[in-house]
């Protein structure tokens, strides 16, 4: 009877724990899906009140108008992007596996007080160091209205969230690996690039997921260190569909809508690595 009621009980619990994670992805998703029902319809429609759920009329025309816009430069936009995400996931990927190397591997004086620092780094609110850093890159270095602010700090480890991940996952290699590489002559430079690599595969997917998509959505940056439009990204293209007649909101969220794709591909198709290498990293053999 007491097997038979704690059965019910944990059939309860489950159901009770699928109805609020149903709640939460739905309040998660809900505003996509506003996004997307607002992209395919008129601007008329979109403005009425009370709000109609679901488009009379599905305007995909809406997309092709948005991607040969005049104001909007789709394509222009996306390749600044671009090259502003992915020379980031390099230098992140490189750099802070470097570190993370360093941390979990390396003896060295010191190297428990450096990672502390580290990882306090985190605690840091990022409002307190943005005018220093604007100062030191306008003035100091002179490379205002240059993507440069915003690619030079990933190639630095991009911060420590990215080395403490790499290096809890370094953790839970057997050093075995280092040693007997070591005993073929491999110098440190050859054992993390050539050994320890395709081991970190779930980790270091992670991290580039981690940074493309931050940097792809990334607006503050941007707008502080680029005032030539032919220069902005697709974040800050947005803006361009708002005017003192109003915002053209069809147009805006179809943008929306494209901005997001492909970082939404790209989560997609890494997913399975992504979950791996979060997970993985809190485990240690």
């Amino acid at each position: 009877m007491d097997h038979a009621n704690f059965k019910v009980k944990k059939e309860r619990h489950n159901w009770l724990a699928f109805a609020v994670l149903m709640i939460l992805a739905i309040a998660v998703l809900f505003p996509i899906y506003w996004m997307v029902r607002t992209s395919l319809m008129s601007n008329a429609v979109a403005r009425k009140y009370p709000p109609i759920m679901v488009p009379p009329s599905f305007m995909f025309t809406n997309y092709v108008n948005t991607i040969n816009s005049p104001v909007f430069k789709f394509w222009r936009y996306l390749f600044n992007t671009l090259s502003i995400a992915l020379p980031s996931v390099v230098g992140v990927v490189i750099t802070a596996s470097m570190a993370a190397y360093a941390f979990a591997r390396m003896q060295f004086k010191g190297r428990n007080i450096l990672f502390a620092l580290c990882i306090g780094s985190m605690l840091m609110p990022p409002a307190v160091t943005i005018i220093p850093i604007f100062i030191m890159w306008s003035r100091g270095l002179g490379v205002y209205n240059s993507y440069l602010p915003l690619i030079v700090p990933q190639f630095l480890g991009g911060g420590a969230f990215n080395i403490f991940l790499i290096r809890q996952f370094m953790l839970g290699i057997p050093k075995d690996l280092d040693e007997a590489a070591m005993i073929d002559g491999a110098s440190r430079l050859m054992i993390l690039f050539r050994v320890l690599f395709p081991v970190l595969k779930p980790v270091l997917i992670t991290v580039g997921l981690f940074t493309f998509i931050i940097s792809w959505n990334d607006v503050l940056g941007p707008v502080i260190y680029l005032s030539d439009s032919m220069k902005y990204t697709i974040s800050q293209g947005l803006s361009m569909f708002r005017g003192g007649y109003g915002t053209d909101w069809a147009r805006i969220m179809s943008a929306s809508a494209l901005a997001v794709l492909p970082a939404l591909v790209l989560y997609i198709v890494g997913q399975k690595y992504f979950v791996e290498g979060v997970v993985l990293s809190g485990l240690k053999s």
